[in-house]
């Protein structure tokens, strides 16, 4: 007897057994007891993009006579639900499955079939109707350019921008502090503290004229290439008319490949694309060093600068507080660095006319954008929040013997050298030393010396 809990659905291969709440049908049934590698499952910025796929294939179907109104309506109404989120529970397949996402884009058809099916009267099937004009060899090269792009446009490109935006305002603030400027971690000449995070703003500038760079190559797209490139099965005019559907409902510019069989056998732009997320990652990893190493201390490190203190920062010692964010963006950086590598190696899997590591380049370029999306977000109150200690800024300043090096022309090289080691063995300041060694005035000397012109 028939168990209460569970149904029967039948695919090729035959009967499989499916718990009877279940949305989806027995091929996602099959990938389900199949695939049981890992917790991680495709994320919601995939799954909107999916259903966002669906529905504009839906409707390019009826422009093109594939689907009749009423089951193009129907199909379109259902994947609207899944691109809004209503069914996430209903997309359980692992994301380490079939190469190509055959399991997800069928896991898609069921769940949309069946939604429509009960929402219309109607007999609406996964492969006929839901899938029409489609393979899952297009159908997931698309999604990944469609989820990247409006994970970039919607997600880190406002928030790096913000992040930009904060290091600017916050430099124009600062123009008054001159410190000890570091190379290879030891003294070196002085610079603002506006220059400094001058030079952060200008990396994420950089990082988002990359990742711009990058949307117009996202927005070219496979579907209509079915199969193996050839659009088999997929009416003429198929791949434009679901590109003014997927246009207009997403409210950006998409537009079919310049060549579907590239579109389908490699993965290029989304390797692209998160190679400039490793870049930006590097850059992420730089700023937060710089905080931790600035604010390190405050009596036995740099101290130049007191990080906002947001939580205790050990169980051990009392009143101790960490550089909580900036470490917990370097491990976002770390994270995204290890995930490009991923699929830069999954991008080398195009092969003859498919790409066979679909899933995983999806799943790792998408967590690379959304990590750093919460990542740029977390270090604006860092930005904006930390305060100068000026006093420790002047203090190590005076007594910097690379001053020095402004002297140069005027007395040599190996003279300044010998100022500078003396000024340090004695610590004492440049300009003591200087008076003494130089054969220059003080006049002359406080000229030259001066930390603030020597940023100029």
């Amino acid at each position: 007897m028939q168990d209460r809990r569970t149904r029967t659905e039948y695919d090729s291969l035959g009967p499989v057994t499916v718990p009877a709440d279940a949305l989806w049908g027995a091929q996602t049934q099959r990938a389900i007891d199949n695939f049981q590698l890992s917790p991680y499952r495709f994320s919601r910025t995939f799954l909107r993009a999916l259903g966002m796929v669906k529905t504009a294939a839906a409707h390019a179907n009826q422009e093109c006579d594939v689907l009749d109104a009423a089951v193009a309506k129907a199909v379109a109404a259902a994947a609207s639900r899944v691109a809004e989120g209503e069914v996430d529970d209903a997309f359980p397949v692992d994301v380490f499955q079939t190469g190509s996402g055959t399991s997800t884009n069928m896991n898609a058809n069921e769940v949309i079939a069946r939604l429509a099916s009960e929402a219309s009267g109607q007999t609406i099937h996964p492969n006929d109707h839901v899938n029409a004009s489609q393979s899952s060899n297009d159908v997931i090269p698309t999604t990944i350019h469609v989820a990247a792009s409006l994970a970039l446009e919607q997600g880190l490109l406002p928030a790096l921008g913000t992040l930009r935006a904060a290091i600017q305002d916050r430099a124009e603030t600062l123009s008054a502090y001159v410190k000890t400027g570091r190379t290879h971690l030891m003294d070196a000449m002085p610079v603002r503290l506006d220059q400094e995070l001058g030079a952060w703003a200008a990396q994420l500038a950089l990082a988002e004229e990359r990742l711009t760079d990058v949307l117009p190559r996202l927005a070219e797209l496979a579907q209509g290439g079915t199969a193996v490139g050839s659009g088999v099965n997929a009416p003429e005019g198929f791949a434009q008319s679901f590109c003014k559907a997927l246009s207009e409902g997403a409210g950006m510019t998409f537009q079919p490949a310049r060549n579907h069989f590239a579109a389908l056998s490699c993965q290029d732009t989304a390797v692209e694309a998160s190679g400039h997320m490793r870049t930006l990652a590097v850059a992420l990893m730089k700023m937060a060093n710089d905080l931790r190493w600035m604010n390190s201390g405050p009596l036995a490190g740099l101290g130049e600068i007191e990080l906002p203190a947001i939580q205790p920062g050990s169980s051990i010692m009392p009143g101790k507080v960490n550089p909580v964010i900036p470490e917990a963006v370097a491990m976002v950086a770390a994270q995204v660095i290890g995930n490009d590598t991923t699929v830069t190696i999954a991008g080398q899997s195009g092969n003859f006319q498919l790409n066979v590591m679909l899933p995983v380049i999806a799943h790792n370029l998408l967590a690379s954008i959304d990590l750093s999306t919460k990542a740029c977000t977390a270090m604006v109150p860092v930005i904006e929040g930390f305060q100068v200690r000026a006093d420790t800024l002047l203090r190590v300043l005076e007594k910097n013997p690379i001053l020095v090096t402004a002297l140069n022309r005027e007395i040599g090289y190996d003279k300044g050298a010998a100022i500078a080691k003396r000024a340090y063995r004695e610590g004492r300041s440049v300009m003591e030393v200087a008076l003494e060694d130089s054969g220059l005035d003080e006049a002359r000397l406080r000229a030259l010396l001066d930390p603030r012109a020597l940023t100029g």
